[in-house]
């Protein structure tokens, strides 16, 4: 018996399996419009991989810019936090000279030491302004500023109540910042 239904006398054929030894071969096998829609569909598989390559190169690129912005940072980061005192320790040298010139004179007159503190001071209180240090010297009678002043003590006073009587010590701040608030004493409530 044959395994035709149509006709049972003829034998079965069978289709050879056909290899292609290329693409193009494949393209020539098929009709016109596959070929094409092949031809189309490897074009833009090849745009898609060089878009794909250059968004690489480009990633990469970035990264590397990325990594350089940082490690510059860090270096300067770095390179200001140790060098950020020079400027202020410049500043203190020639405070540091009048002192050690005051010391070598041995017989020198209460009053020449004096004029001498005097001129160390003021060096000394113009280095610190040059370099942003300011002093917080609240008169008596202005108003009292717990972020400026620390008050010692509450005292009996005709001025109204928180308000800086006497100073006992200055404060300092840098760039706004309070280094060491004024020593103050205010005046009671009545």
């Amino acid at each position: 018996m044959s395994d035709n239904p149509s006709n049972p006398s003829i034998p079965p054929t069978e289709v050879p399996e056909v290899q292609f030894q290329s693409t193009e071969d494949l393209i020539k096998a098929q009709s016109p419009n596959d070929a094409n829609a092949l031809a189309q569909v490897q074009a833009e598989l090849a745009a898609a991989q060089a878009k794909n390559s250059e968004l690489a190169d480009q990633y990469l690129r970035a990264k590397a810019e990325t990594e350089n912005v940082r490690r510059r940072s860090e270096d300067e980061t770095s390179k200001a936090r140790k060098f950020a005192i020079d400027s202020f320790a410049e500043s203190l040298l020639p405070v540091a000279d009048s002192l050690e010139a005051g010391l070598v004179i041995q017989d020198a007159t209460p009053d020449q030491i004096r004029e001498g503190a005097q001129a160390t001071l003021r060096q000394l209180l113009a280095a610190l302004e040059r370099n942003k240090v300011l002093a917080i010297s609240p008169t008596p009678g202005s108003k009292f500023d717990p972020h400026q002043h620390q008050a010692i003590s509450v005292v009996p006073s005709e001025q109204d109540a928180n308000t800086v009587v006497g100073l006992l010590q200055k404060g300092y701040s840098i760039a706004d910042r309070v280094l060491r608030p004024a020593l103050v004493t205010v005046s009671a409530p009545k």
